[in-house]
């Protein structure tokens, strides 16, 4: 073979098509994402579109924006005048965030100190914590209630907070720990050799795990923030409502009035939304140094 039919070919009509089946292998997977996004999306927008629109509308064009003309905040007012969301929202952003501060405070301790130390039941410590991300938590709804109850944590935030931090850790721990165990150990004894302490280390350790404090964050942060199930339990109370107890007591209280149901089903949903799209950046960049590892 000469050096022209070589040169021929790399640079000939077969070489020339490669690009483009790889181009059109993206644009295919790229559609594909789009479409999906879509699917996944537009029953929320129906949903939030719909609950700035009269009854009418609602029914006859679903699909349409609202116009000035089918424009209203009917469902809005029915929603402030029946039902006290504003405590609705304080108590599930105080057990959201008082749940996410425990679940990173004592998942990344935990984590560091199975990623640093090496001692006798290091690895079935591990193991034993892997077992909460197989064992549904609400299995041991009986014995929790049992539990509250003695402590009298029933109709209390705490009862919430606790059971949700315990819930968290064990993912927040397996996630963290690989992450850690990322981190050079010429920084950690560097550092020693200044006469840190292991607090400091670890305080130290943070800022270059943040990737996967973040995507820990967003993992734990929307479970917490739609369960129905331990709030209906542990925290009935008219004081304790967290929104979606609260969204789905409304909900079967105005089930006929459609728009006070979109519009409960908005203020519900809305919240959880911005905080993911706030932490997604922190989430993709921990999947992705995960998979890298």
């Amino acid at each position: 073979m000469t050096a022209r039919e070589v040169l021929a070919g790399t640079t000939g009509p077969a070489a020339a098509e490669k690009p483009v089946v790889g181009r059109g292998t993206q644009l295919l997977a790229h559609g594909g994402l789009i479409l999906f996004s879509l699917l996944a999306t537009l029953p929320t927008l129906l949903i939030i579109m719909n609950s700035f629109k009269d009854r009418l509308s609602i029914f006859s064009h679903p699909f349409a924006l609202p116009t000035p003309s089918t424009f209203t905040l009917e469902g809005y007012q029915t929603v402030a005048t029946s039902a006290n969301f504003a405590l609705f929202f304080l108590n599930s952003l105080t057990v959201t965030v008082g749940s996410l501060l425990l679940i990173v405070l004592t998942s990344s301790m935990a984590a560091f100190a199975l990623s640093e130390y090496r001692f006798r039941l290091n690895t079935l410590t591990g193991l034993y914590l892997s077992i909460g991300i197989m064992v549904p938590i609400r299995l041991g709804t009986v014995g929790i209630l049992n539990l509250m109850v003695d402590l009298h944590l029933v109709n209390t935030l705490w009862a919430l907070i606790l059971v949700y931090t315990a819930q968290g850790i064990p993912l927040a721990v397996f996630v963290l720990t690989s992450f850690m165990r990322g981190v050079p150990r010429d920084l950690k004894e560097a550092a020693r050799i200044d006469g840190a302490s292991e607090y400091r280390i670890y305080g130290l350790i943070l800022p270059l795990v943040r990737p996967a404090l973040g995507a820990v964050t967003a993992i734990s942060m929307i479970p917490i923030w739609n369960d129905l199930w331990f709030p209906l339990i542990l925290a009935p109370g008219e004081k304790t409502k967290t929104v979606v107890l609260g969204a789905s007591a409304f909900l079967g209280q105005f089930v006929n009035d459609y728009n006070a149901v979109l519009a409960a089903l908005t203020l519900a949903i809305v919240p959880v939304v911005l905080l993911y799209v706030i932490f997604s950046r922190q989430l993709v960049s921990g999947i992705t140094g995960g998979a890298l590892k």
